[in-house]
């Protein structure tokens, strides 16, 4: 279970000084070129990638198909069954047997997003097949957990009835009860969150299976409008999730569903949502935050520049002056991450990793590096050459080498000479926190006979390839030990931000003006 505690970015707000006309024309003509199709594989990235990919079929809950992990089997069967649900399928959440649905869902978004930015580059190395697989065991999941519209399954077991037993997921033996928000006990995080996994991965879907995108789609828009119509926090309704994935608002939830349902539908009712009252009392505008599974405005900030960069259809004055403020404070999130910009974060190590929580710390520099890589690559394709951060000038190619910066410290350029991406390279965690992976696939164990597992001094039986564990202290130190689970337990999440940081910078990248 990743527990988080959540820190606001130190990094203030600068306004970009308005450019005249001289001065955009400039600009433009300096910009660089837009790269091409995919080029030359940058191998350390490729080799990355593929680990990465991996863990999330470790994680994967069900009946396995084209099961490619040996010491994986079948687990969790009947997980929905009291419902009269499949509840079977998605994904564990970390190294536990918890399937929570918000931070499942903003995986599946994530993935999602990475898929239809970089989905060329993913295929240029053969993982794009990969990665809509793995959407897909989470959108059939999401799927068969909205069975009617305003209820919603998000939670299947009971954390504290799970963290008694240390046992392997295909041994389970003890209950796994459901919870749900519906209208007397709403959950508009957790329900707009799936929304947008919904939306984004209708888009992913699209060419490929158009009456799953339709399905997909069909399921986004009635989760936004039981999301929008009964507001509340799942926290609230659901008080023992506070304790593991607690909400610290939903506004954000709301405005990153409606933007995904705005590039899935291309109605500008979602637009309007956006830009008009619910921006102004949720987007927290010109004020930069961390994008993280609790906190989704900076990833909303991105998502719709990309808008303002690229051009929206028939947009109203307003809705125009609201994606304006959108990218400015998107351009205040890059300038804070930028290590000599005149608003650089403090929130960083000596080493330049960017660093906010000591719990799972490394979830922030990798998010951040992701919005980095697609900050860069929308100024690139629209020809933009520069940002400004309180007078300073930046290129996208400064953005890039910001990502590039926080992807080699990940995977072993750092004080520890080591890589927190499990497998990568000669030096990596050997006792992640793990259950699966501790226990050896041919154990007979129960609910409480594996924690000899827990407390052996032998590193991990299962190599748990790809997994992205929680990362460093400030002070640069790591500690391998499994019951380390605060610096050593890896997370599906942590594993949708690597792949899209990871797909951003395989081969040259630029990205798509448009999803459809």
């Amino acid at each position: 279970m990743v527990r988080m505690v959540y820190c606001i970015n130190r990094c203030c707000y600068s306004r970009c000084r308005r450019r005249t006309h001289h001065q955009k024309k400039s600009e433009h003509s300096e910009a660089a070129p837009v790269p091409g199709p995919p080029g030359a594989i940058t191998k350390k990235y490729s080799d990355a990638l593929d680990l990465a990919m991996q863990f999330f079929d470790i994680q994967k809950s069900g009946k396995l198909v084209n099961n490619k992990i040996s010491w994986r089997g079948d687990s969790a069967i009947n997980d929905g069954s009291g419902a009269k649900l499949d509840l079977s399928k998605g994904m564990y959440d970390a190294g536990d047997h918890m399937k929570f649905g918000f931070p499942m869902a903003f995986t599946a978004t994530v993935l999602s997003w990475a898929i239809l930015e970089y989905g060329d580059q993913m295929n240029a190395v053969n993982q794009l097949e990969s990665a809509q697989d793995s959407l897909k065991w989470i959108t059939d999941y999401l799927i068969n957990a909205h069975p009617s519209e305003n209820v919603l399954y998000v939670q299947v077991g009971n954390p504290d009835l799970d963290h008694k037993c240390w046992d392997r997921p295909e041994d389970m033996t003890e209950k796994r009860p459901l919870m749900q928000v519906n209208t007397s006990s709403p959950g508009t995080d957790v329900a707009a969150e799936t929304a947008a996994a919904m939306a984004s991965a209708s888009l992913v879907f699209k060419k490929v299976d158009s009456t799953y995108s339709g399905v997909l789609l069909k399921h986004a828009q009635q989760l936004f409008n039981f999301a929008d119509t009964y507001r509340g926090s799942y926290s609230v309704s659901i008080p023992q999730v506070q304790t593991f994935y607690n909400s610290t608002g939903y506004g954000d939830e709301l405005l990153w569903a409606a933007s995904w349902l705005y590039h899935a539908t291309g109605n500008q009712s979602y637009l309007d949502y956006v830009t008009g009252e619910n921006g102004k009392a949720f987007a927290n505008w010109g004020s930069p935050t961390w994008f993280s599974w609790d906190n989704k405005l900076a990833g909303t900030q991105v998502l719709l520049s990309r808008v303002s960069f690229f051009g929206a259809k028939d947009t109203s004055n307003s809705e125009k002056l609201g994606l304006q403020m959108y990218r400015k404070t998107a351009v205040a999130v890059m300038c804070g991450l930028l290590a000599n910009s005149p608003t650089a974060t403090k929130s960083r190590t000596d080493s330049g990793l960017i660093w906010v929580s000591e719990w799972n710390a490394l979830q922030h520099p990798v998010a951040s590096a992701f919005l980095a890589a697609l900050y860069s690559d929308y100024m690139l394709t629209s020809r933009t050459a520069k940002l400004q951060c309180d007078g300073d000038s930046f290129t996208p190619s400064d953005l890039r080498k910001f990502a590039i910066s926080q992807a080699d410290y990940v995977l072993g350029n750092n004080p520890m000479k080591m890589s927190f991406l499990v497998g990568y390279g000669d030096k990596y965690p050997q006792y992640v926190h793990h259950r699966g992976a501790s226990i050896p696939a041919d154990a007979t164990t129960g609910c409480t006979d594996g924690f000899q597992w827990l407390n052996s001094t032998k590193p991990n039986p299962n190599v748990a390839v790809g997994a992205l564990v929680g990362g460093p202290f400030l002070n640069e130190t790591y500690i391998d030990s499994r019951n380390n689970s605060m610096q050593g337990e890896p997370s599906t999440y942590n594993s949708a931000v690597i792949v899209g940081l990871l797909s951003s910078l395989v081969t040259t990248s630029s990205v798509v003006q448009s999803f459809t």
